[in-house]
């Protein structure tokens, strides 16, 4: 496969733009994207990959959807832009949150747009503090997040992730943002549990959410946020116990749980939004990705009935002070719109839970190589994790640059993703084809093997 990118484009790359997550030496041998259809993308040079994470997690209805296009093609030429602010409003804005409303959790009604996951989280910190200092209680400011978990790189959302990486050149980070562990079956081992400890793995891992909670005191903190599935961290699934402890904790302490689901919701997992597997519902929902498909940038936060009285409630000082150019763009939610209408006319959460029973059991095969740690995943989330020692779990040296090197072997064989480290995610598009998922299962085994041996 040719690799070799139009050395003007990516000249003029490096000349004048600045990327996501820049590293100027990655760049120097980067793909240029020129077109996309289904679960394929096509570089300048006409080389075809399977996009095994459907760009970022977003693309669920597939690449080269003209009906996207077109809807916003139509709302652009009657209405490209207007306000939401108080006092305005426009009609895509009303019937996308009378559609989410729909299709949301029960308890959760109300929606205020963005123009991405970042956004939607630094909106849910806010209106949390918001909540509490109405309700009398303005000292719960405090959010509580988790180990490998990515809520954005805004300065308050990157000091609730958990991923390292992401603070050192911007610190310090925003005071008041507490972290607990990952309830991360692989490597979650408390070390102070009892032998006789009658909990499972799950419940002592939400209990350390109660342990945060009191060693910071209830009275100072105003939410919890966490992934269904922590997805960008490394796709990783917490035992099935594990949220209904945490929605208990945060009852019994008044803390507001907060469900960014930017990834796993609009049927990622097999469902609309996550949670409802574990039969319980946040009290503030984030979302983005996708909604749109990618096709457009959107995001947003639904909020509880409560939190909503509250915020119509409030007058004057107290008035709701939050505010996004672009929140309800007409644009964006007439792409929302066509786009929920595909992914219920076509049927394609069934589809993806169809794919997703044959994604996982085909990756779960490539557990007999010995470097091959774990393969977890849940709907058409999944990870295949590389050990430098499989009985010890240990990692890779980072120097090694193992999952980089792999990444770069399903590359040549004709398969983009992101990694974690040497965490290899996949989650693709809905409309992949069940060949298509085999082809990349096969690709990710050749490419360990390319690497790491047989």
């Amino acid at each position: 496969m040719d690799a070799t990118p139009d050395a003007d484009d990516l000249r003029r790359d490096q000349a004048h733009l600045i990327h996501p997550l820049h590293n100027r030496g990655i760049q120097e041998h980067a793909r240029v994207w020129v077109s996309g259809y289904g679960a394929t993308l096509v570089d300048e040079n006409g080389n075809e990959f399977l996009d095994a994470l459907a760009g970022l997690w977003n693309v669920v209805a597939g690449h080269g959807r003209g009906e996207l296009g077109h809807a916003a093609a139509r709302q652009m030429s009657r209405l490209g832009y207007a306000s939401t602010y108080a006092g305005s409003t426009n009609r895509p804005a009303i019937e996308l949150a009378e559609r989410l409303a729909a299709l949301c959790y029960p308890r959760i009604n109300r929606f205020f747009f963005t123009c991405g996951g970042a956004e939607a989280n630094e909106s849910a910190f806010k209106t949390a503090r918001f909540f509490w200092k109405l309700a009398g209680k303005p000292n719960k400011t405090r959010i509580i997040s988790r180990s490998f978990g990515y809520h954005g790189a805004t300065l308050a959302a990157m000091s609730a992730t958990g991923l390292a990486s992401y603070w050192p050149m911007f610190e310090p980070r925003v005071p008041g943002f507490v972290q607990i562990e990952s309830p991360y079956p692989y490597r979650f081992h408390p070390a102070e549990a009892a032998a006789d400890d009658p909990r499972t793995p799950g419940e002592m891992a939400a209990d350390l959410l109660e342990e945060a909670i009191l060693r910071e005191g209830a009275d100072n903190v105003a939410a919890f946020i966490g992934e269904p599935v922590q997805g960008a961290g490394g796709t990783i699934v917490p035992p099935d116990d594990y949220w209904p402890r945490i929605r208990a904790i945060c009852d019994r302490y008044h803390v507001l749980l907060i469900a960014d689901e930017v990834i796993t919701g609009f049927g990622r997992t097999g469902d609309w939004f996550a949670l409802g597997r574990y039969g319980i519902e946040p009290d503030i929902v984030t979302f983005a990705k996708g909604i749109t498909s990618g096709y457009f940038p959107l995001g947003g936060m639904g909020v509880s009935d409560a939190i909503a009285d509250a915020m119509d409630s409030a007058a004057g000082p107290q008035t709701w002070m939050h505010a996004f150019t672009y929140s309800g763009h007409p644009v964006g939610c007439a792409v929302a719109l066509a786009n929920l209408n595909i992914l219920e006319r076509e049927e394609l959460l069934p589809r993806a839970r169809g794919l997703a029973e044959r994604l996982l059991p085909r990756l779960k095969t490539l557990e007999s190589h010995p470097h091959v740690g774990e393969v977890r995943g849940l709907g058409l989330l999944a990870a295949v994790e590389l050990v430098a020692d499989k009985r010890t779990k240990a990692e890779f040296l980072p120097e090694e640059q193992v999952g980089y090197r792999v990444h770069a072997a399903t590359q040549e064989r004709g398969m983009f993703t992101r990694m974690r480290g040497d965490v290899y995610n996949l989650a693709p598009c809905y409309i992949t084809q069940q060949t298509q998922i085999d082809r990349m299962v096969d690709i990710l085994g050749d490419s360990i093997e390319a690497v790491l041996g047989k």
